[in-house]
């Protein structure tokens, strides 16, 4: 799917791409085979990781041809048309792509991997993929590599209580420790990602919202999330994919809505909620309430002993404009 968002329609000319690999483990490299562009003589790529101590020289072009290579894949890697360069960077290196910096730092994992800060011109985003805390040395460099940064993107596979029995040691983190990095680095955002593949989306938002009694701002990170950091000073904007409302169903329900608006200044509002799933809702407001703030939603249903009264809270994932004046429409992803 990344291949097919990726190559820009009816472009002249294509881009030169800059992929930053993070480490060699299965669930990070296993994509490549796959990645169309590749196979197009048009394009060009630069890749990014470290000389593994097990493989030697060049070990990211060893890679990307072993798992290429028979009878793992039908065509080995001499099928990629595209123009490929690799290059090696080692924990503290810093280097140029175009006019962003780049500084990659060594994290806590098994076999290795690292972490990159790209300071652009519009803020700083730092990539923590897979991490454990517990290596002092490691701890540190992971809070040199946050700092600051706009937006601080962290493993958050395990709980707290998995990280300190049965997953200690597999070379993850959990959401309570991407908060204390985030808020020892000063960090303005932190997006929680890596989340375990067993972790059903209830359990995630769950994870999110206990992150969010901690943090200010705070998101989890799914497929097809898109995050602008904007202007200097202004708040972070996440796009939720269109799966997180493919099941909701266009519904009629009074509602009674309690929450923050945007200044911070408690509200109560009468209204109708427009659309309802199991996971949220769409609903229409007056008051403009702050993007991640908690709301509550009493709804009336009808029951067979007539109205039933429904209380629901959920968080704001979205603001859109209206279809009535004076309105906003304001999608709401419920915690329980």
């Amino acid at each position: 799917m990344l291949g097919s968002r990726w190559a820009a329609p009816h472009a002249k000319k294509a881009p030169e791409t800059h992929i930053l690999v993070t480490h060699y483990h299965w669930d990070h490299i296993q994509g490549i085979p796959f990645f169309a562009p590749l196979y197009d003589e048009k394009n060009h790529f630069h890749f990014y990781s470290f000389r593994s101590k097990y493989l030697g020289r060049d070990s990211l072009k060893q890679v990307f041809e072993t798992q290429m290579a028979l009878p793992y894949f039908p065509v080995n890697m001499s099928s990629m048309n595209a123009k490929r360069k690799f290059q090696e960077v080692d924990g503290g290196d810093s280097f140029q792509i175009g006019k962003n910096k780049v500084t990659a730092r060594w994290l806590n994992h098994p076999q290795g991997c690292l972490g990159f800060r790209i300071e652009t011109t519009a803020g700083t985003v730092v990539y923590a993929t897979d991490n454990e805390p517990g290596d002092a040395k490691l701890e540190k460099s992971l809070r040199e590599l946050a700092t600051g940064a706009d937006i601080f993107i962290n493993d958050a596979q395990f709980t707290p209580e998995q990280l300190a029995t049965t997953k200690k040691g597999w070379g993850h983190s959990s959401w309570k420790e991407g908060v204390h990095v985030a808020r020892e680095a000063g960090a303005a955002t932190l997006v929680l990602f890596h989340h375990d593949p067993d972790s059903t989306d209830r359990a995630v938002d769950t994870i999110l919202r206990q992150a969010r009694e901690e943090f200010d701002s705070v998101f989890a990170a799914s497929e097809g999330m898109v995050i602008t950091l904007g202007a200097a000073g202004d708040q972070v904007q996440a796009h939720m994919p269109g799966t997180r409302t493919a099941l909701r169903r266009e519904a009629q329900f009074r509602a009674h809505i309690c929450g923050l608006t945007e200044g911070g200044k408690p509200f109560e509002e009468d209204t109708v909620v427009c659309d309802l799933s199991l996971q949220g809702a769409l609903i229409s407001l007056q008051h403009l309430p702050r993007l991640q703030s908690e709301l509550q939603v009493t709804m009336e249903t009808p029951g067979p002993d007539g109205l039933q009264t429904m209380r629901l809270r959920g968080y704001v994932v979205r603001i859109d404009a209206g279809t009535e004046k004076g309105h906003s429409a304001v999608g709401v992803v419920f915690t329980d």
